[in-house]
Protein backbone atom coordinates (compact mmCIF):
# COMPACT_ATOMS: atom_id res chain seq x y z
CA UNK A 1 0.00 0.00 0.00
CA UNK A 2 2.49 2.60 0.82
CA UNK A 3 4.68 1.57 -2.06
CA UNK A 4 1.46 2.34 -4.07
CA UNK A 5 0.81 5.42 -2.57
CA UNK A 6 4.60 6.89 -3.18
CA UNK A 7 4.14 5.70 -6.81
CA UNK A 8 1.04 8.44 -7.09
CA UNK A 9 2.99 11.17 -5.21
CA UNK A 10 6.05 10.30 -7.88
CA UNK A 11 4.05 10.21 -10.79
CA UNK A 12 2.31 13.25 -9.72
CA UNK A 13 5.17 14.96 -9.14
CA UNK A 14 6.47 14.20 -12.94
CA UNK A 15 3.70 15.27 -14.23
CA UNK A 16 3.92 18.55 -12.42
CA UNK A 17 7.81 19.10 -13.46
CA UNK A 18 6.94 18.19 -17.01
CA UNK A 19 3.54 20.50 -17.21
CA UNK A 20 5.99 23.18 -15.70
CA UNK A 21 8.93 22.51 -18.20
CA UNK A 22 6.13 22.56 -21.24
CA UNK A 23 5.08 26.13 -19.87
CA UNK A 24 8.45 27.23 -19.20
CA UNK A 25 9.27 26.18 -23.22
CA UNK A 26 6.83 27.93 -23.96
CA UNK A 27 5.09 31.08 -24.03
CA UNK A 28 5.23 33.17 -20.11
CA UNK A 29 2.29 35.46 -19.12
CA UNK A 30 4.53 38.31 -18.92
CA UNK A 31 3.05 40.91 -16.06
CA UNK A 32 3.25 44.59 -16.62
CA UNK A 33 6.51 46.60 -16.71
CA UNK A 34 7.00 48.31 -13.53
CA UNK A 35 10.59 49.32 -13.11
CA UNK A 36 12.23 52.03 -13.33
CA UNK A 37 14.23 53.54 -16.49
CA UNK A 38 17.62 51.25 -16.87
CA UNK A 39 20.79 52.24 -16.31
CA UNK A 40 22.97 52.49 -19.32
CA UNK A 41 25.85 53.89 -17.92
CA UNK A 42 28.35 51.38 -19.96
CA UNK A 43 27.22 52.86 -23.63
CA UNK A 44 29.58 55.46 -24.71
CA UNK A 45 27.87 58.58 -26.76
CA UNK A 46 28.09 57.75 -31.00
CA UNK A 47 29.86 53.86 -30.66
CA UNK A 48 28.13 51.30 -32.17
CA UNK A 49 26.16 49.46 -28.75
CA UNK A 50 27.46 45.81 -27.60
CA UNK A 51 24.02 44.54 -26.78
CA UNK A 52 23.04 40.98 -24.72
CA UNK A 53 20.44 40.37 -28.09
CA UNK A 54 21.81 37.52 -29.95
CA UNK A 55 20.20 38.63 -32.95
CA UNK A 56 18.38 42.67 -33.31
CA UNK A 57 18.08 45.89 -36.36
CA UNK A 58 17.11 49.20 -36.44
CA UNK A 59 15.13 50.15 -39.18
CA UNK A 60 14.02 53.73 -40.66
CA UNK A 61 10.23 53.35 -41.57
CA UNK A 62 10.55 55.99 -44.18
CA UNK A 63 13.59 54.49 -46.41
CA UNK A 64 13.74 50.69 -44.67
CA UNK A 65 17.27 51.75 -44.72
CA UNK A 66 19.24 49.66 -42.17
CA UNK A 67 20.86 51.97 -39.35
CA UNK A 68 22.17 49.12 -37.18
CA UNK A 69 22.32 45.20 -36.83
CA UNK A 70 23.49 42.05 -35.41
CA UNK A 71 23.02 38.64 -37.05
CA UNK A 72 20.45 40.17 -38.43
CA UNK A 73 19.46 37.89 -41.32
CA UNK A 74 19.89 34.77 -39.07
CA UNK A 75 16.95 32.46 -39.11
CA UNK A 76 15.71 32.00 -35.16
CA UNK A 77 12.84 31.09 -32.99
CA UNK A 78 10.21 34.51 -32.84
CA UNK A 79 8.17 33.77 -29.72
CA UNK A 80 5.26 35.82 -29.81
CA UNK A 81 6.55 38.94 -32.34
CA UNK A 82 4.78 36.41 -34.87
CA UNK A 83 1.44 37.94 -33.92
CA UNK A 84 2.28 41.00 -35.55
CA UNK A 85 1.76 39.52 -38.83
CA UNK A 86 -1.49 37.42 -37.20
CA UNK A 87 -2.51 41.24 -36.64
CA UNK A 88 -2.15 42.28 -40.48
CA UNK A 89 -4.01 39.65 -42.11
CA UNK A 90 -7.00 39.54 -39.66
CA UNK A 91 -7.03 43.14 -40.09
CA UNK A 92 -6.76 43.04 -44.05
CA UNK A 93 -9.23 40.16 -44.27
CA UNK A 94 -11.46 40.85 -41.89
CA UNK A 95 -14.03 43.55 -40.13
CA UNK A 96 -13.26 44.52 -36.36
CA UNK A 97 -17.05 44.03 -35.64
CA UNK A 98 -17.53 40.66 -36.36
CA UNK A 99 -18.48 38.74 -33.71
CA UNK A 100 -16.36 35.58 -33.12
CA UNK A 101 -17.15 32.09 -31.02
CA UNK A 102 -14.83 30.55 -29.56
CA UNK A 103 -13.60 27.15 -29.94
CA UNK A 104 -12.22 24.63 -27.82
CA UNK A 105 -8.78 24.87 -29.56
CA UNK A 106 -8.57 28.00 -28.65
CA UNK A 107 -9.92 27.94 -25.42
CA UNK A 108 -7.85 25.41 -24.50
CA UNK A 109 -4.15 26.42 -25.73
CA UNK A 110 -1.45 26.94 -23.44
CA UNK A 111 1.08 29.85 -22.57
CA UNK A 112 -0.02 33.23 -21.71
CA UNK A 113 -4.20 33.97 -22.59
CA UNK A 114 -7.04 36.46 -21.90
CA UNK A 115 -9.11 33.60 -20.64
CA UNK A 116 -11.42 32.75 -23.71
CA UNK A 117 -14.22 30.36 -22.81
CA UNK A 118 -15.01 27.75 -25.26
CA UNK A 119 -18.74 28.96 -26.61
CA UNK A 120 -18.08 32.63 -25.93
CA UNK A 121 -18.69 35.24 -28.03
CA UNK A 122 -16.39 37.92 -28.03
CA UNK A 123 -15.88 40.74 -31.01
CA UNK A 124 -12.49 40.59 -33.38
CA UNK A 125 -11.83 43.60 -32.02
CA UNK A 126 -11.32 42.64 -28.38
CA UNK A 127 -9.49 39.96 -29.94
CA UNK A 128 -6.97 41.88 -31.88
CA UNK A 129 -6.35 44.12 -28.08
CA UNK A 130 -6.30 40.66 -26.31
CA UNK A 131 -3.31 39.29 -28.55
CA UNK A 132 -1.50 42.25 -29.20
CA UNK A 133 -1.54 43.67 -25.68
CA UNK A 134 -1.99 40.49 -23.52
CA UNK A 135 -0.19 38.46 -25.85
CA UNK A 136 -3.09 35.84 -25.46
CA UNK A 137 -2.23 32.75 -27.19
CA UNK A 138 -6.46 31.72 -26.92
CA UNK A 139 -7.05 35.17 -28.97
CA UNK A 140 -4.79 34.28 -31.95
CA UNK A 141 -6.22 31.14 -32.47
CA UNK A 142 -9.88 32.22 -32.37
CA UNK A 143 -8.59 35.08 -34.56
CA UNK A 144 -6.98 32.74 -37.07
CA UNK A 145 -10.07 30.14 -37.04
CA UNK A 146 -12.37 32.97 -37.60
CA UNK A 147 -10.47 34.20 -40.46
CA UNK A 148 -9.06 31.36 -41.89
CA UNK A 149 -11.54 28.71 -41.71
CA UNK A 150 -9.33 26.83 -39.89
CA UNK A 151 -5.85 27.85 -38.69
CA UNK A 152 -4.10 26.22 -40.61
CA UNK A 153 -5.41 28.23 -43.62
CA UNK A 154 -4.80 31.13 -42.08
CA UNK A 155 -1.30 29.87 -41.67
CA UNK A 156 -0.97 30.11 -45.56
CA UNK A 157 -2.07 33.60 -45.66
CA UNK A 158 0.46 34.79 -43.36
CA UNK A 159 3.18 32.67 -45.12
CA UNK A 160 1.89 34.06 -48.74
CA UNK A 161 1.56 37.92 -47.21
CA UNK A 162 4.88 37.53 -46.15
CA UNK A 163 6.62 36.42 -49.74
CA UNK A 164 4.50 39.39 -50.71
CA UNK A 165 6.42 41.85 -48.42
CA UNK A 166 10.15 40.29 -49.19
CA UNK A 167 10.05 38.09 -45.89
CA UNK A 168 11.74 35.29 -47.76
CA UNK A 169 13.07 34.03 -44.58
CA UNK A 170 10.74 33.63 -42.49
CA UNK A 171 7.70 31.02 -42.02
CA UNK A 172 5.19 30.70 -39.82
CA UNK A 173 3.96 27.15 -38.12
CA UNK A 174 1.31 28.76 -35.73
CA UNK A 175 -0.32 32.46 -35.46
CA UNK A 176 0.74 32.50 -31.96
CA UNK A 177 4.71 31.75 -31.97
CA UNK A 178 4.74 29.04 -29.34
CA UNK A 179 8.10 27.06 -30.03
CA UNK A 180 7.42 24.84 -33.07
CA UNK A 181 9.78 23.08 -35.37
CA UNK A 182 10.10 25.00 -38.68
CA UNK A 183 8.83 28.22 -37.08
CA UNK A 184 11.50 30.99 -37.41
CA UNK A 185 11.83 34.68 -39.09
CA UNK A 186 14.99 37.09 -39.13
CA UNK A 187 15.24 40.15 -37.31
CA UNK A 188 15.24 41.65 -40.85
CA UNK A 189 12.21 40.52 -41.22
CA UNK A 190 11.10 41.39 -38.39
CA UNK A 191 11.32 44.71 -39.00
CA UNK A 192 10.21 44.63 -42.63
CA UNK A 193 6.82 43.42 -42.01
CA UNK A 194 6.70 45.78 -38.37
CA UNK A 195 7.08 48.92 -41.03
CA UNK A 196 4.49 47.54 -42.94
CA UNK A 197 2.21 46.55 -40.67
CA UNK A 198 2.61 50.47 -38.83
CA UNK A 199 1.38 51.90 -42.14
CA UNK A 200 -2.24 50.52 -41.23
CA UNK A 201 -3.63 53.27 -38.75
CA UNK A 202 -5.27 50.32 -36.49
CA UNK A 203 -2.32 48.76 -36.22
CA UNK A 204 -0.63 51.43 -34.61
CA UNK A 205 -3.46 52.39 -32.56
CA UNK A 206 -4.01 48.95 -31.18
CA UNK A 207 0.63 48.23 -30.22
CA UNK A 208 0.59 51.81 -28.93
CA UNK A 209 -2.13 51.29 -26.30
CA UNK A 210 -0.91 50.87 -22.28
CA UNK A 211 -4.08 49.44 -21.53
CA UNK A 212 -7.79 48.45 -22.26
CA UNK A 213 -10.63 47.35 -20.71
CA UNK A 214 -12.21 44.21 -22.85
CA UNK A 215 -15.39 42.01 -21.80
CA UNK A 216 -14.88 43.12 -17.74
CA UNK A 217 -10.96 41.68 -18.92
CA UNK A 218 -8.41 44.67 -17.80
CA UNK A 219 -5.47 44.18 -20.35
CA UNK A 220 -2.16 45.97 -19.54
CA UNK A 221 0.46 45.77 -22.23
CA UNK A 222 3.59 43.51 -21.76
CA UNK A 223 5.81 46.17 -23.55
CA UNK A 224 7.65 47.52 -21.07
CA UNK A 225 9.24 50.54 -23.45
CA UNK A 226 5.50 52.09 -23.69
CA UNK A 227 6.22 53.12 -20.23
CA UNK A 228 9.92 53.80 -20.16
CA UNK A 229 11.02 55.03 -23.37
CA UNK A 230 10.94 58.42 -25.22
CA UNK A 231 8.62 58.45 -28.24
CA UNK A 232 7.70 54.40 -27.75
CA UNK A 233 4.43 53.98 -29.75
CA UNK A 234 4.42 49.81 -30.17
CA UNK A 235 5.08 47.14 -30.91
CA UNK A 236 5.21 43.54 -29.54
CA UNK A 237 6.71 41.24 -26.89
CA UNK A 238 7.55 37.80 -27.23
CA UNK A 239 9.20 34.89 -24.87
CA UNK A 240 9.46 31.58 -25.50
CA UNK A 241 12.09 29.26 -24.20
CA UNK A 242 13.76 28.13 -27.22
CA UNK A 243 13.07 32.08 -28.60
CA UNK A 244 14.39 33.65 -25.07
CA UNK A 245 13.17 37.67 -24.75
CA UNK A 246 11.86 39.54 -27.87
CA UNK A 247 10.91 42.96 -28.71
CA UNK A 248 10.24 44.89 -31.60
CA UNK A 249 9.97 48.49 -30.67
CA UNK A 250 8.32 51.70 -32.57
CA UNK A 251 9.86 54.43 -31.66
CA UNK A 252 8.84 58.42 -32.77
CA UNK A 253 11.32 61.64 -32.43
CA UNK A 254 10.45 64.80 -34.20
CA UNK A 255 8.19 63.20 -36.78
CA UNK A 256 10.84 59.77 -37.37
CA UNK A 257 9.47 56.92 -36.52
CA UNK A 258 12.32 54.04 -36.60
CA UNK A 259 11.69 50.41 -35.26
CA UNK A 260 14.48 48.27 -33.71
CA UNK A 261 13.89 44.08 -33.35
CA UNK A 262 15.93 42.67 -30.36
CA UNK A 263 15.33 38.54 -30.27
CA UNK A 264 16.52 36.18 -27.70
CA UNK A 265 17.70 38.24 -25.21
CA UNK A 266 18.72 36.52 -21.81
CA UNK A 267 16.58 38.54 -19.64
CA UNK A 268 13.63 41.31 -19.38
CA UNK A 269 15.78 43.63 -18.08
CA UNK A 270 18.39 42.86 -21.30
CA UNK A 271 15.78 42.84 -23.74
CA UNK A 272 14.67 46.65 -22.79
CA UNK A 273 18.52 47.79 -22.24
CA UNK A 274 19.39 46.24 -25.66
CA UNK A 275 16.25 47.90 -27.30
CA UNK A 276 17.38 51.09 -25.68
CA UNK A 277 20.85 51.12 -26.58
CA UNK A 278 20.14 50.59 -30.27
CA UNK A 279 17.45 52.79 -30.49
CA UNK A 280 19.52 55.56 -28.69
CA UNK A 281 22.29 55.25 -30.97
CA UNK A 282 19.88 55.60 -34.36
CA UNK A 283 18.13 58.47 -33.09
CA UNK A 284 21.84 60.36 -31.67
CA UNK A 285 23.89 59.28 -34.92
CA UNK A 286 21.47 59.71 -37.75
CA UNK A 287 19.76 62.60 -39.40
CA UNK A 288 18.00 62.88 -42.69
CA UNK A 289 20.20 64.61 -45.83
CA UNK A 290 18.68 66.21 -49.02
CA UNK A 291 20.92 64.52 -51.47
CA UNK A 292 18.00 65.36 -54.36
CA UNK A 293 15.27 67.79 -54.20
CA UNK A 294 12.40 67.02 -56.52
CA UNK A 295 12.99 70.06 -58.59
CA UNK A 296 16.36 70.14 -58.88
CA UNK A 297 17.68 69.99 -62.72
CA UNK A 298 19.97 67.73 -63.26
CA UNK A 299 21.11 68.33 -67.18
CA UNK A 300 20.14 69.99 -70.42
CA UNK A 301 19.78 66.76 -72.49
CA UNK A 302 20.64 67.11 -76.16
CA UNK A 303 17.83 67.01 -78.72
CA UNK A 304 18.25 65.86 -82.15
CA UNK A 305 16.37 67.22 -84.88
CA UNK A 306 14.79 69.64 -82.31
CA UNK A 307 13.46 73.09 -82.78
CA UNK A 308 14.74 73.44 -79.31
CA UNK A 309 18.52 72.26 -78.77
CA UNK A 310 18.44 70.78 -75.35
CA UNK A 311 15.33 69.59 -72.53
CA UNK A 312 15.58 70.03 -68.89
CA UNK A 313 16.04 66.30 -66.42
CA UNK A 314 14.76 66.32 -63.32
CA UNK A 315 14.42 63.53 -60.88
CA UNK A 316 10.89 61.99 -60.69
CA UNK A 317 10.91 62.29 -56.85
CA UNK A 318 13.30 63.32 -54.27
CA UNK A 319 16.11 61.75 -51.87
CA UNK A 320 16.15 61.93 -49.25
CA UNK A 321 17.90 59.31 -46.58
CA UNK A 322 18.87 59.15 -42.98
CA UNK A 323 23.00 59.38 -42.78
CA UNK A 324 25.33 59.71 -40.08
CA UNK A 325 28.04 62.78 -40.68
CA UNK A 326 30.71 60.36 -41.38
CA UNK A 327 28.68 58.78 -43.85
CA UNK A 328 26.97 61.64 -46.00
CA UNK A 329 30.81 62.80 -46.87
CA UNK A 330 30.93 59.44 -48.52
CA UNK A 331 28.05 59.69 -50.66
CA UNK A 332 28.82 59.49 -54.33
CA UNK A 333 26.00 60.18 -57.02
CA UNK A 334 26.06 58.24 -60.72
CA UNK A 335 23.84 59.62 -63.58
CA UNK A 336 22.46 57.37 -66.12
CA UNK A 337 21.50 58.76 -69.14
CA UNK A 338 21.41 58.47 -73.46
CA UNK A 339 23.74 60.82 -74.86
CA UNK A 340 20.99 62.55 -76.59
CA UNK A 341 17.01 62.34 -77.32
CA UNK A 342 15.36 62.39 -80.46
CA UNK A 343 12.85 64.51 -81.16
CA UNK A 344 9.71 65.05 -80.61
CA UNK A 345 9.86 65.61 -76.57
CA UNK A 346 7.38 65.14 -74.45
CA UNK A 347 7.25 65.93 -70.69
CA UNK A 348 7.29 63.46 -68.00
CA UNK A 349 8.84 60.74 -70.24
CA UNK A 350 11.47 58.72 -68.19
CA UNK A 351 14.49 58.71 -69.51
CA UNK A 352 17.46 57.67 -66.97
CA UNK A 353 18.16 57.26 -63.57
CA UNK A 354 20.31 58.61 -60.86
CA UNK A 355 22.03 56.73 -57.97
CA UNK A 356 23.48 57.46 -54.97
CA UNK A 357 26.38 55.36 -53.33
CA UNK A 358 28.28 55.01 -49.74
CA UNK A 359 31.31 52.55 -50.37
CA UNK A 360 30.10 50.90 -53.47
CA UNK A 361 26.67 50.14 -51.75
CA UNK A 362 23.46 51.94 -53.84
CA UNK A 363 21.54 53.30 -50.78
CA UNK A 364 19.14 54.93 -52.91
CA UNK A 365 18.07 54.82 -57.18
CA UNK A 366 15.13 57.40 -58.50
CA UNK A 367 14.50 58.19 -62.03
CA UNK A 368 14.87 60.86 -64.28
CA UNK A 369 12.35 62.46 -66.89
CA UNK A 370 11.97 65.11 -68.71
CA UNK A 371 10.96 68.61 -67.90
CA UNK A 372 9.28 70.45 -70.82
CA UNK A 373 8.01 69.33 -74.57
CA UNK A 374 10.17 69.99 -77.50
CA UNK A 375 8.78 69.78 -81.23
CA UNK A 376 10.16 68.10 -84.12
CA UNK A 377 11.84 70.24 -87.17
CA UNK A 378 9.71 69.58 -90.24
CA UNK A 379 10.98 70.42 -94.03
CA UNK A 380 10.20 74.17 -93.78
CA UNK A 381 12.40 74.58 -90.67
CA UNK A 382 15.31 72.62 -92.08
CA UNK A 383 14.98 75.02 -95.01
CA UNK A 384 15.08 77.89 -92.94
CA UNK A 385 18.17 76.42 -91.27
CA UNK A 386 19.75 76.40 -94.80
CA UNK A 387 18.44 80.63 -95.34
CA UNK A 388 20.07 81.65 -92.27
CA UNK A 389 23.67 79.57 -92.80
CA UNK A 390 23.57 81.04 -96.16
CA UNK A 391 23.03 84.42 -94.74
CA UNK A 392 25.87 84.39 -92.19
CA UNK A 393 28.22 82.97 -94.89
CA UNK A 394 27.35 86.01 -96.91
CA UNK A 395 28.05 88.70 -94.45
Amino acid sequence: MKLKLRLCIFISIFFCLALFCHVKANEFEEEPFVGAIYDLSGQVAGKVPDIDAKAAIVMDTVTGRVLYEKNAYSKVPIASTTKIMTAIVALENGDLNDMVTVSERAASIWGSRVNLKIGEQISLHDLMYGMMIKSGNDAAIAIAEHIGGTVENFLDMMNKKARELGAYDTQFKSPHGLDMEGHYSTAYDLALITRYALENPVFSKIVSTVSINIKDRNLYNTNEMLTVYQGADGVKTGYTGKAGRCLVTSATRENWRIISVVLNCSSRTQRARSSKAILDYAFNNYKFYTLLSPDEVLCKLPVENGLKTRTTIVPVEGVILPLREDEAALIQKKVQLPGKIKAPVYSNIEVGNVSFYLSGEVLATTKLKTADNVGKKRFGHFFMDVILEWCNLMR
